[in-house]
């Protein structure tokens, strides 16, 4: 049976909407990939998916943000808050990697929490999305005409202009052509991770001639610790907290990864094997650069504190500066520069495939839905790089100050996000257990992700809640810290409870979810296996991608 078929059984008022579609009223999310299937097309690979969200959760903020993040916390709590969002970021890709690889659609979870939760749901938090990216690409931009100015004095708007051009073009050619350009950065990423991570070992252990041996001294003076708000046990504490607040948002985009899945080839398979592969890489790479980071650099540093927004308040840049290497600064900077365009050219992306799939939903217009004859959605990508111009305002040093506010307002986005993945996956375990369903018919799941998405989910939740604890504190209260902290938790509640009024929308019964006539087309429709190499390419392409 068929998920429209399934619907078909149902007394409701219904709209034929396709051979892969669901036919439903407004108190159901149904999924619509028969335009999917005719207007887009599978150009990503599985090498594509993986590095497209590693390009977008190694940015900036693994570069640069991990100096505040070691001023805050010190080296121990610092360590200890990216270990702890590094064990979310497991059971969000788990969860996201389950349900994707049953429900493989344009726009992820936010389709997922129509079929799942309730259309409003997913309404709320998609349009949570696109504006989300509306402000991150000109953000990014502004970033990189910040950075340009370690080296230049050129007026910012030539460089506004040349990667408003270069993102636009990205976003509007075939999808592969995307895949292979973010595969490209995601891979000088990665080396320079590498690279950085083997260059401050050797600097701390007094590899460099003429430096002495550093070793875990920055832990013993000033300490491990770092007193943050208040003093004693508390202080430490508050300082790993905020360490913790700041590292969600450095693992921001590793959920990007199944936004295209209806781009993906053999996205059953590819999707959730990036899902496990990218979890183990980011964390791996963002835990081994802090604990380097902390041995390398004391957390008393007033190099820490520059604002210039350059490469000189990375943490490596002043470990290499102190050893004398002077090549470092100019290389980092190159390389974030690059980092801030991959994350512009991945928010393009994610904005416009969860637009796409809003308009799929009839939740945005049907003009949205327009697509070349290479399968681009290119009324989104247009509409985004309208907003990209709004990265002029950072030729006023005034005007960027509040764009960025303006950013920091939809920063919780991503917990929201985070949030709606783990609670898609608990309404599916919920589902099949009501339905009789057994877990090991799912195309790919894991024994402990039902403990994992609960707990999961309860520490986002509780992030979100305290992201701004500090204006809470004695003297602490500020109200464009407390708007831009949570802000976003009004502006989502309106979006749901304002469509689900309009609209009528009710939350799915956990009866009503056609898992097993999901489960059929699975059978019915498999994917081709992917092909195996042999000998040591084999060896090697196993160990990279599978």
């Amino acid at each position: 049976m068929s998920i429209t078929a399934a619907y078909d059984a149902q007394p409701s008022k219904t709209v034929d909407v396709g051979a892969y579609g669901v036919q439903d009223n407004v108190q159901h999310g149904d999924f619509v990939t028969e335009n999917e299937e005719r207007d887009l097309r599978r150009g990503l690979a599985q090498r594509h998916i993986q590095m497209i969200a590693l390009a977008g959760a190694i940015g900036t903020g693994l570069f640069i943000g991990l100096g505040s993040s070691l001023q805050t916390g010190g080296p121990l709590g610092a360590l200890l808050g990216y270990a702890f969002v590094g064990l979310i970021v497991c059971a969000v890709q788990f969860a996201l990697g389950e349900v994707t690889a049953l429900l493989p659609v344009t726009g992820s979870f936010v389709r997922h929490a129509e079929f799942l939760v309730d259309p409003a749901l997913g309404f709320a938090v998609g349009w949570n999305i696109v504006y989300g990216n509306w402000l991150s690409i000109p953000a990014e931009i502004s970033a990189i005409c910040v950075l340009f100015q370690y080296w230049t004095d050129i007026n910012s708007s030539l460089f506004i202009v040349i990667f408003i051009i270069l993102t636009f073009v990205v976003g509007i050619a075939f999808v592969g052509i995307y895949g292979e350009v973010e595969f490209f950065f995601a891979l000088l990423k990665i080396l320079l991770v590498v690279g950085l991570i083997i260059l401050g070992l050797c600097i701390d252990l007094g590899g460099v001639p003429g430096t002495p041996r550093i070793g875990f001294r920055y832990w013993s003076k000033p300490g491990p610790w770092v007193e943050h708000i208040a003093t004693g046990s508390w202080g430490n504490f508050l300082g790993f907290w905020s360490v913790m607040i700041n590292a969600v948002f450095s693992f921001a985009g590793v959920e990007s990864i199944a936004m295209a899945a209806a781009e993906t080839r053999n996205p059953r398979q590819n999707i959730p094997k990036a899902c496990k592969r990218v979890f183990a890489r980011v964390s791996l790479f963002y835990i081994l650069t802090v604990l380097i980071v902390g041995m390398l650099v004391s957390s008393d540093d007033e190099r820490l504190q520059d604002e210039s927004g350059t490469a000189a308040q990375s943490p490596f840049v002043i470990a290499a500066s102190a050893a004398g290497i002077k090549a470092i600064p100019s290389i980092v900077n190159a390389v974030v520069i690059t980092s801030a365009w991959s994350s512009s050219n991945q928010a393009l992306l994610a904005g416009t495939r969860v637009l796409y799939s809003l308009a799929l939903k009839k939740q945005a217009p049907a003009i949205f839905l327009r697509t070349t004859s290479w399968g681009v959605p290119y009324m989104c990508v247009l509409l985004q790089t309208a907003f990209m111009f709004l990265a002029f305002m950072s030729l006023s040093s005034g005007a960027l100050t509040v764009f960025y506010w303006m950013v920091d307002l939809v920063g919780c986005g991503v917990l929201i996000s985070w949030s709606c993945v783990l609670v898609n996956h608990l309404r599916l375990l919920a589902a099949m257990k009501k339905q009789g369903i057994a877990r090991t018919e799912l195309p790919w799941h894991n024994k402990w992700t039902p403990y994992s998405s609960a707990i999961g989910l309860a520490a986002c939740l509780l992030i979100l809640l305290t992201n701004g604890f500090s204006v809470f504190t004695h003297g602490g209260w500020s109200a464009s810290s407390f708007v831009s902290s949570y802000l976003d938790i009004p502006l989502i509640l309106v979006a749901y409870l304002g469509w689900k009024y309009v609209k009528g929308t009710k939350f799915v019964a956990l009866e009503d979810i056609p898992i097993r006539a999901a489960l059929d087309e699975i059978r019915d429709n498999p994917e081709t296996p992917e092909p195996t190499r042999k000998g040591w390419k084999g060896v090697v392409m196993k160990m990279l991608w599978e």
